[in-house]
């Protein structure tokens, strides 16, 4: 497992832009597929974004695509989620994860085996 490690969340007004940041602590972070998830209290968790390590273009969730984007460093062994038009809705706890090495899965949960602590995003209208 990896120890990732988010920052980055605040409290902004809608419209506004915020950057999460995710560092991991891994050799073969590039051979890790790694995602963005958030959750709302009482909601499930929710896929927002995810890059296979394979080095696809990131895929991303219905709720936050156009408006969401997801990149990474392999030097830095960090990624990214640039989060602009920022809505009332999109207020939650935000979490990286990570497959284990060569993972293919995407959307769901089930296929991430390393999470972070979870950053909290709070859009005021």
């Amino acid at each position: 497992q990896l120890r990732l490690v988010e920052s980055g969340g605040g409290l902004v007004k809608a419209g506004d832009s915020l950057r999460l940041s995710c560092s991991a602590s891994a050799v073969m972070f590039s051979k890790y597929t790694m995602a963005w998830f958030r959750q709302a209290p009482g909601m499930e968790r929710e896929f927002l974004a995810g890059m296979r390590w394979s080095g696809e273009a990131p895929v991303y969730g219905a709720s936050v695509k156009g408006r969401f984007t997801a990149s990474r460093d392999s030097a830095k062994m960090t990624i990214y989620l640039q989060m602009d038009s920022l809505k009332p809705e999109d207020t939650a706890v935000y979490y990286c994860a990570a497959t284990n090495p060569y993972g293919m899965g995407l959307e769901s949960a089930q296929w991430y085996s390393s999470w972070g602590q979870g950053t909290q995003v709070t859009v005021s209208s």
